[in-house]
């Protein structure tokens, strides 16, 4: 597979006064065009700045980022750069602009130039994507946060960005609102091998990439599939970071001596723990 973005001994210094704060500390990284990725971290461990270096929202102090063979810094690709890879925030009402919900899915295309019946096509697809088509006349400002969320994602979308970043995405949503954004972000990914990398604090949705990578102190301290990360808890929990209900679940349960798999799902779970009770019985 291409790589599509990658960060080469990337570190970010802002100065506070006479202090100099070190956000990013030499972090290299790869992204391989159509993976699933979740960055996590506590508060503070660097994984928001990080991602905002991904589309040029921010330069590094040190270092280089590159997407898709073009430099974030480089002033003449930047928009370039920013047709590859898009940003959704936490905060959906800070990136919607328009008054019904597919002008402001147009807002991008139009931006770009193009012609209105591919704007057309543009936004038939994102909303279809999403299975938003019921929301097209909606005024933003009626919708439920995840239907914010969905309709900033489906900007995105529209602008056929390769590679879409989302920090924090549900981090304002309830249950069912975070429910929506992941089963969508996964189905983009899947159906149209769209690239998804998500900063996120919910390990329950970080369980659903292809890769987690772990921040800690503006560095990278680990990175791998789910069943690699989570396998070491105690490290996850050391550092302040929680482990999804299902891996502490089996835990428990292989303490007491059943025999489970290494889960990390509720849906795996209960696979898990019906075949252990049809055994039983």
């Amino acid at each position: 597979m291409d790589i599509i973005l990658s960060a080469k001994g990337i570190s970010k210094t802002y100065t506070a006064g006479q202090v100099k704060i070190n956000a990013l500390n030499q972090c290299d990284i790869e992204v391989r065009k159509g993976e699933f990725t979740a960055i996590v971290g506590k508060s503070g461990s660097g994984k928001s700045t990080l991602a905002k270096h991904f589309n040029g929202l921010l330069l590094p102090s040190e270092g280089e980022c590159i997407v898709d063979g073009m430099k974030v810094d480089d002033s003449e690709d930047i928009w370039k750069v920013r047709q590859k890879v898009s940003m959704v925030f936490q905060n959906p009402d800070n990136q919607i602009i328009a008054t019904v919900v597919e002008d402001d899915i147009a807002f991008g295309p139009e931006n770009m130039g193009l012609e209105r019946e591919e704007i057309k096509d543009r936004i038939e697809f994102a909303l279809k994507s999403l299975h938003i088509e019921h929301l097209r006349k909606m005024p933003p400002h009626l919708l439920s946060g995840g239907q914010k969320q969905l309709t900033a994602i489906a900007g995105a979308i529209a602008i056929r960005t390769q590679c879409i970043v989302l920090d924090e995405p549900t981090a304002m949503l309830d249950p069912q609102g975070r429910n929506a954004v992941m089963k969508a972000l996964k189905e983009l990914h899947e159906k149209y091998n769209i690239t998804i990398i998500i900063i996120t604090h919910f390990m329950e949705e970080a369980v659903q990439a292809d890769r987690i990578i772990v921040m800690n102190d503006g560095k990278i301290i680990q990175d791998g599939m789910p069943k690699d990360i989570f396998k070491q808890k105690e490290n996850l929990k050391k550092i302040g970071l929680s482990v999804p209900l299902a891996v502490d679940i089996v835990d428990a349960l292989q303490k007491k001596g059943l025999k489970l798999a290494n889960v990390f799902d509720n849906e795996n779970l209960a696979k898990e723990l019906q075949q252990l009770i049809c055994k039983q019985y």
